[in-house]
């Protein structure tokens, strides 16, 4: 871990390109929103404390954090008069910090833990005063450009709004990702002026700053730009979820996972999945999940999150599963759902069952258990909360409303009628 890091996190802008009521950094992928992913990938890179610059619907993203998160607090931003502002309305939360501050976007969730990690370790092991992360694009458009020497030392960071035509064809551009020596070079933020043609302050004018006043100012050259995609539109949104996906599947194809279709598998990077285990097409893990081996998943399945799936276990066509525990061998394979329940081994489910788990009256969701070898017949509804005994049976087309003893049979069912001759 790193010792003495704090971040501050930008998520003040409104966001207008969105085009919706949502705060920017709210909105999701595969159920987690931006900010979150960035505060996760900052905490799990060793910040101690994360100060969250809030703006627009300041209210809104501040309650999702306090809710979320701990030591992290969050700072208003009134009006948005750049990023340099927006630092130093969070530095008031950093006097008498002597360590390392780590800048980052809250729109930026596709940045890893270890990119930042690396990157606080090479702005220590050069005892940088500043480290501004850089990256290379061929098609730069919307980018502040780096400015280099014949030495190639970094000497300033030029928006392309105050950038001529010559600077606008250099293709190393600002990530908007820095570290800053606090102690050394904190004071800085103090002297950033609003002397451009957007009459903001440019965090990228400390650089400049730090040039000019002998501070050891280093570019850290990112090696995968697609680290830094910042999410402006739903257009993006939908590109960064893709980056994702792809980037989930290909870690776990090369952990022994068969993913039969990646183009229309979606895994969420908080699920975990055992080797050997078939992912079939059309399957959709939102959420943290942790999936046994040997398992065989989908097509058509989808977990909602916060469900434990064991070893040799199958859920089939059209399944739906969320805040489920499934134990090994029991299958699960068409056209059920099953939420807030605990499955034992070896269970069969039969097509079309139905944990009936939340009172739309109360808003209260119940608990559904069945015990190891129980099987459910088709078209069944068990109402929460109830309890199937082990070796149970239940008819099929029974709804299920009080608790089955062990090794009994339960069913529900109408008798059967039969008029004779009635089509004639």
């Amino acid at each position: 871990m790193i010792k003495d890091l704090k971040t501050v996190v930008l998520a003040a802008g409104k966001g207008t390109r969105m085009k919706s009521k949502t705060p920017k950094v709210l909105h999701e992928i595969f159920n987690k929103p931006l900010l979150a992913r960035v505060l996760d990938a900052v905490i799990s890179a060793g910040s101690s404390e994360n100060i969250v610059v809030v703006g627009h619907m300041a209210d809104v993203v501040e309650e999702y954090v306090s809710k979320n998160y701990e030591n992290t607090p969050c700072v208003l931003q009134k009006e948005q008069l750049g990023t340099g502002h927006a630092l130093k309305i969070a530095s008031e939360k950093l006097k008498g910090f002597k360590g390392n501050i780590l800048v980052v976007c809250g729109d930026t969730p596709l940045i890893t833990p270890k990119t930042l990690m690396e990157f606080v370790k090479f702005h220590i092991s050069n005892n940088s005063d500043i480290t501004v992360m850089t990256a290379f694009f061929d098609n730069p458009t919307g980018y502040g450009r780096i400015l280099r020497n014949e030495n190639g030392d970094i000497t300033s960071i030029v928006e392309e709004k105050d950038a001529s035509e010559d600077i606008k064809k250099i293709k190393e551009i600002n990530t908007g990702i820095y570290c800053i020596n606090w102690e050394s070079a904190g004071f800085g933020v103090d002297e950033i002026k609003n002397e451009n043609a957007q009459k903001e302050y440019y965090l990228t004018d400390l650089i400049k700053w730090g040039v000019s006043c002998s501070k050891k100012v280093s570019p850290y050259v990112l090696k995968s730009s697609d680290e830094i995609f910042g999410i402006n539109s739903k257009l993006h949104l939908s590109t960064a979820t893709k980056i994702m996906q792809k980037r989930k599947l290909n870690e776990l194809m090369e952990q022994g996972i068969t993913i039969v279709d990646p183009d229309t598998t979606y895994i969420s990077p908080e699920t975990e999945i055992g080797e050997d285990t078939i992912i079939l097409p059309n399957v959709v893990l939102e959420g943290r999940n942790i999936i046994g081996k040997d398992c065989k998943i989908g097509p058509f399945s989808h977990l909602r999150g916060n469900c434990k799936i064991e070893d040799f276990v199958k859920i089939g066509n059209f399944v739906e599963l969320k805040n489920a525990t499934v134990q090994s061998h029991t299958n699960i394979c068409h056209l059920s759902y099953v939420g807030d329940s605990c499955v034992g081994q070896n269970v069969n489910i039969g097509a079309g069952t139905i944990t009936a788990n939340y009172d739309s009256r109360t808003k209260v969701k119940s608990k559904t258990e069945i015990k190891n070898n129980a099987s459910i017949g088709s078209n069944t509804v068990l109402v929460a909360p109830v309890e199937i005994g082990e070796h149970a049976l239940i008819g099929a087309g029974s709804v299920i409303t009080k608790s089955v003893k062990e090794n009994s049979l339960a069913l529900t069912r109408s008798p059967q009628k039969e008029v004779q001759n009635y089509v004639k």
